[in-house]
């Protein structure tokens, strides 16, 4: 009989996994979204990607997304990774953490530069970075519009046999004998050997229902647009952590920009109708992004911003990405808590969740992302405490 998988969201985690799926031939790949295709963080996200993580892991899966990108330039019509690189720029304390973990890239065959203000100043003129700034620069990196990856993504599933449902919201699920089963929604129900869960903020709410819960918070984020610029930005995508946001060229030769709001409280989803439209920025926080970040960017002093992206980011009680088999619940994936680089980690991701449910084991060794390092307990403990963004393990893309 033909295996079946069910996906729930249709993000950009979600819609790689079925194509991964289907390139793999798996069976039947149903995706099920209570909305449009990318209608939640995905199409709100920045795109930006750099290999240039924080553990051994992180970097084997980034590894696996940047090449991964590029082969999709050549897989999905309609869709070009940005390879023009990421510059991850550091204040001194910022820096004496992060040099740190050279050797780390150097014995993972990860390529990077360490340049100085002076040297990213002639690189790329159009930046005017604080002298006492350090840049390390991924020449691996680069950023995707999301406007163009997700139709494209989702255009080649369907071609593929992929069920995209969309407006389908999940209402229950079926267990026996401990396992899960399938899924219930005001269609009917529908039988599976494997659901996988890439639900992010709503992830606790849904999974609650069959005893499954995570230690992961989310976040509200911020981003913008601006107006085309006077002439196109020569840069490649810029994690800014002294200024808590990043900033990229975008589409049409504009500039897109992200900021932190390190004050603001956890957002709890506690609704299954909750959109992400709900959200509002705080009053003044373009005026602030604008300060902030104009003396990096003087060409911000020229342009006007055009749009406003409110979403939330998902991150884990360790800033890790939560990714795997949940080992209780015979039958459930889950693929969740990216911190701000779900983009980015998607080709990986989705590759990892079909390499899970079709082979049952993965090319990467990726046990540090299981859902099981999280004790009931401990995962009871932080889900009660309200946090800020500050008190969260920070990761940038």
């Amino acid at each position: 009989m033909q295996a079946t998988a069910i996906i729930l969201g249709a993000g950009v985690t979600g819609l790689s996994t079925a194509y991964h799926l289907a390139l793999k031939k798996f069976g039947r790949v149903i995706v099920l979204d209570k909305g449009p295709v990318g209608d939640g963080s995905s199409r709100r996200a920045a795109g930006i990607v750099t290999g240039l993580l924080w553990s051994d892991t992180g970097v084997l899966v980034r590894q696996t997304a940047l090449r991964r990108f590029r082969e999709l330039s050549e897989e999905l019509p309609g869709y070009r990774f940005q390879a023009r690189g990421c510059l991850n720029v550091f204040d001194p304390p910022g820096w004496e953490e992060r040099k740190r973990l050279l050797p780390m890239y150097d014995r993972l065959g990860a390529p990077y530069e360490i340049l100085d203000a002076a040297q990213m100043r002639r690189r790329w003129p159009h930046l005017h970075p604080r002298e006492e700034f350090t840049g390390l620069y991924d020449p691996l990196g680069g950023y995707s519009e999301p406007d163009e990856y997700l139709p494209a993504l989702a255009a080649r599933c369907r071609e593929l046999g992929v069920e995209l449902r969309e407006r389908t919201p999940v209402t229950g699920f079926r267990m026996e004998g401990g396992a899960l089963r399938g899924v219930r929604t005001a269609e009917g129900e529908l039988g599976a050997d494997a659901v996988i869960s890439t639900l992010y903020a709503w992830t606790n709410l849904a999974l609650g229902q069959i005893g499954m819960r995570l230690p992961v918070k989310a976040v509200v984020h911020q981003r913008y647009v601006t107006a085309p610029l006077p002439e196109p930005l020569p840069a490649p995508a810029v994690n800014a952590n002294p200024l808590s946001g990043y900033l990229r060229p975008a589409a049409g030769g504009r500039m897109l920009l992200g900021i932190e709001t390190a004050e603001r409280e956890e957002h709890r989803v506690t609704s299954p109708a909750f959109h992400l439209d709900e959200l509002e920025a705080w009053p003044g926080l373009r005026e602030q992004i604008r300060a902030l970040f104009e003396p990096y960017a003087p060409v911000l002093r020229q342009v006007e911003f055009a749009e406003e992206r409110v979403g939330l980011l998902t991150f884990a009680k360790d800033g890790e990405p939560v990714l795997g088999p949940v080992r209780a619940i015979p039958g459930l994936y889950v693929g969740v808590a990216f911190h701000s680089g779900g983009f980015a980690y998607n080709p990986a991701s989705g590759l990892l969740l079909a390499e899970f449910v079709a082979d049952g084991r993965p090319h990467i060794e990726v046990s540090a992302f299981a859902p099981e390092r999280f004790s009931e307990q401990e995962t009871e403990e932080y889900l009660a405490l309200t946090l800020q963004q500050k008190d969260l393990v920070r990761r940038r893309h």
